[in-house]
């Protein structure tokens, strides 16, 4: 089983019909991509000796050519390490020494840096920037057969930070994404070679994830030229592709829903906005049904179960009229179809409805585990289940309400942010003595994040010293929005900080 033969199927099925637009132009049809796709796996393997399982990393924001290099990497039965193009260069090296990297592909934007990161990690031995002449050559070597791998074998090493702040590699088969490709089928909607899937989030996450059931059935998938998610030019793609679909965090879809130019678009191609990675106001929700009517679904997912958990249907959208439409819509909906999920006390037992517990997940879409980390696997999958650390609680209907998003999570702009790296990275100062992250309720981003800081007396650092702090270890998206210096913390009889009234704190003045 390799995922590549739904490219190299399309391109002998349908070779004329576009497989790759950027904005309103196709980039290429399916024989062409199938082509660059066989070309670029004998142009990995043979120019820099790659073997089957080795990881090949992708640093790059969207472009047609992401998704080239994506099905090259698993052409050739390598290991695709689909890296945040948003990521400050020390965390970028990060996951690429965990991974042990053989290779990394970017845009001309990362170039620089992915050429100095060869000269300074063992066993990063290239790297190459599209477009550019080293990967025209690439993709334009002699095809090789699609490389057999087993269902189990390692596909997407998605790296996902833990509670400890420091990334996990949550490794995904090729049987996890080809059931979560399934999933999307049996619970979100029906695809054909009609169809099309709009990029407007990072192919690296979720938005990459949920492309591939669009490319098994031979849909276009579309780049904006913005590279984002720009109001105006999202509505002349609808209208110039038919059938269309995309993934959007919920502050995106809030701002879309409050640009004029929706008001008056013709939202006739436009089949389905998946939304997910953050709450969504039950206020904002509304306004977005207003507006593009019953179009919206929503998952919960992880990069350890890959946007295959729960799933709020399109159907649950529109019955308004049902009496428990409000608390629906305010939950994150019945389990997919293939999964199992329960909420669960401390020692595993599962809770009667309407307590409150730790999600857990069984099925084929749950990862093999995260890369080169036993006991993180052990202690996430124990008891054959994947421990989200997620609160929750599940209704009488079957449907699964967050009550919090692990305990110290934030989540902004559908950016998953853990606080214990930021507080790391500040305590790196000698002006601070104490510091504590927390995420404050924010009506454009979900959530932002402030920062408590106990200064040292003796040579007490300043928000700008902070500020620089971060900007020269972690990525922006990541940097508080606030700096609040306090003389202590609160702490508990054990000395442990109390996290939760400094977000209390912070909702009661929301």
């Amino acid at each position: 089983m390799n995922l590549a033969a739904w490219v190299e199927r399309n391109g002998r099925r349908w070779p004329d019909q576009p497989a790759l637009a950027h904005g309103d132009r196709v980039h290429a049809t399916w024989a062409t991509f199938a082509g660059r796709a066989a070309g670029g796996a004998g142009g990995l393997r043979d120019s820099f000796g790659l073997a089957p399982g080795d990881r090949v990393a992708i640093l790059m924001a969207n472009s047609p050519a992401y998704l080239e290099a994506l099905f090259a990497i698993w052409h050739a039965g390598l290991v695709a390490v689909p890296v945040n193009a948003r990521l400050h260069r020390k965390e970028v090296a990060y996951i690429l020494e965990a991974s042990q990297t053989r290779v990394v592909i970017s845009d001309d934007d990362h170039a620089a840096d992915c050429q100095a990161l060869v000269q300074t990690i063992d066993g990063l031995q290239a790297a190459m920037a599209t477009p550019g002449d080293q990967w025209d050559r690439l993709v334009s070597a002699e095809p090789i057969p699609i490389v057999e791998r087993l269902p189990e074998d390692a596909a997407w090493l998605f790296f996902t930070s833990g509670t400890t702040g420091r990334p996990k590699g949550a490794t995904l088969t090729h049987r996890n994404l080809l059931v979560m490709a399934f999933s999307y089928y049996s619970d979100i909607g029906e695809v054909s070679s009609s169809d099309s899937i709009l990029h407007a989030a990072p192919i690296s996450h979720g938005s990459g994830m949920y492309g591939l059931a669009h490319i098994a059935r031979g849909a276009v998938t579309v780049i904006p030229e913005s590279g984002g998610a720009d109001s105006e030019e999202i509505a002349t793609l609808i209208e110039r592709w038919p059938g269309m679909s995309f993934f959007a965090a919920p502050t995106m879809v809030k701002r879309l829903v409050s640009d004029p130019v929706f008001a008056t678009a013709d939202l006739t191609n436009l089949s389905t906005i998946i939304y997910g990675g953050a709450p969504m106001y039950l206020a904002d929700l509304t306004k977005a049904l207003d507006v593009f009517g019953p179009r919206l679904a929503q998952i919960y997912g992880q990069g350890e179960a890959p946007m295959t958990i729960t799933v709020l249907t399109k159907a649950d959208h529109t019955d308004r009229d049902h009496a428990h439409w409000q608390d629906r819509m305010q939950s994150v909906g019945r389990p997919f179809t293939g999964v199992e999920v329960r909420v669960v006390d401390e020692q595993d037992n599962e809770l009667p409805v309407g307590e409150i517990g730790e999600v857990v997940v069984r099925g084929d879409v749950v990862m093999a585990g995260y890369w080169n980390q036993p006991e993180a696997t052990a202690d996430a999958l124990r008891n054959g289940w994947l421990h989200t650390g997620d609160v929750a609680s599940m209704g009488a209907d079957g449907y699964l309400t967050l009550r919090d998003r692990s305990k110290d999570l934030i989540i902004s702009g559908g950016m998953n942010i853990y606080p214990r790296e930021i507080e790391e990275t500040l305590l790196q100062h000698d002006g601070v003595e104490a510091i504590s992250v927390v995420g404050r309720p924010d009506p454009e981003w979900g959530e932002s994040v402030v920062a408590f800081v106990v200064a040292d007396r003796e040579r007490p650092a300043t928000a700008a010293d902070l500020e620089q702090t971060c900007l020269d270890h972690i990525a922006r998206y990541k940097r508080p929005k606030e700096y609040r210096f306090v003389d202590s913390l609160p702490t508990n009889n054990y000395g442990k900080v109390l996290k939760r009234e400094l977000r209390n704190q912070l909702a009661a003045e929301a």
